[in-house]
Parts: structure tokens; sequence; C-alpha cells
């Protein structure tokens, strides 16, 4: 009989420890492109993952860093390669463009008198969703150093955080799901 309870203890000290580590109802996703269809894409899976009930975290890093941007602050104090990257990628989500098919811009914006015309959200519009759904987003600080953003002109975002790698690992590690898109 001793037997048998030292075997149920140890079982019972198995399962309370696998359940110690079973991951989260939550999606950890790493946003590294600024193209169009990829952000929506990004802002579609989120918004659909928390309507399903699920805690969610988008790590924008590098080329993702940009959508971020609010398009009416101005910043001050930069250096040169800091001015360049703000003058050369887009500032915000409206100002993104498509992957594939762009056009020189008249893809990009046929795609969003598309979008309009069948009642599709626009990425701002899918900004303003995810906020109001409580989609935590991280910008990635080493991205916002290299090309010289700063805190100051990112959009006003009640869920926005800002970190680093070991920030997006924290919280992958405890997700259900991760993705890099």
């Amino acid at each position: 009989m001793q037997q048998l309870e030292a075997q149920l203890e140890a079982l019972t000290s198995q399962v309370a420890t696998l359940q110690g580590r079973q991951p989260e109802n939550k999606l950890a996703m790493v946003v590294f492109s600024g193209d169009m269809d990829k952000v929506l894409a990004s802002l579609v899976i989120a918004t659909g993952a928390v309507a399903m009930g699920m805690e969610v975290v988008m790590f924008f890093t590098f080329w993702g860093t940009p959508v971020l941007r609010d398009k009416d602050k101005r910043v001050g104090g930069k250096d040169i390669m800091g001015n360049m990257f703000a003058a050369m990628l887009p500032k915000g989500a409206d100002a993104v463009t498509l992957s594939q098919m762009n056009m020189g811009g008249l893809g990009t914006a046929m795609m969003k008198s598309l979008m309009k015309k069948k009642n599709v959200a626009s990425l701002e519009e899918m900004v303003r969703l995810a906020e109001e759904l409580g989609v935590r987003m991280v910008i990635c600080e080493m991205s916002m150093d290299l090309m010289g953003f700063k805190r100051e002109e990112m959009i006003e975002y009640e869920h926005l955080e800002f970190g680093g790698v070991a920030k997006f690992l924290e919280e992958a590690g405890t997700s259900k799901v991760q993705l890099f898109i």
C-alpha cells in the first residue's frame, strides 16, 4: 500500500509540473515586414485571435517598425542617418505599399480603393480595432535605435510597449502560437 501511495504522489507531482508548463492561450507574432498586404494579414490574424479569446502580442521589428510611426508627429534631434531613414521609410500605416504589384504606387492605390469598395478596413482602422480589442504591440528598441526613430514619434496606442528580443522570447515562450510575418 505504501508503494502505491508513493507512486500516486509521484504521479500527482508530475501532473502538476506538466500543468505548469502548458502554454497560455496566447499568440506571439513578429511583424518584420512593413508591406501593406503583410501588415494587413498580421492585423487580421491578431484581431481574429483576440475575437477567439486569445491574448495577442505583436512584436514590430525592422521594416515593420515604421508602420507604427505617427504621420503627424515631427521629432527633431536626429543624426544624419536618422534623418535619412525618416525620409526614406513610410510614416505610418497609411503610407505603406504592397509587397507585389505596387507598380509605382498604382497597385497600392488600386488595392486601397478595392478595400474601401468591399468594406475592408484600412490599416489605420485595423490598428484602432486592435487597440480596442486589447492587442499588445511591442516596438523593437534595437530597430528604433538603428533607424534613428524616437519613442515620441510613434502612434498613441493604449497597449504599446518598447522592448527587445528578450521581451519577444518571453512572450513566445509562454504562447500556444508563434508567427513570423
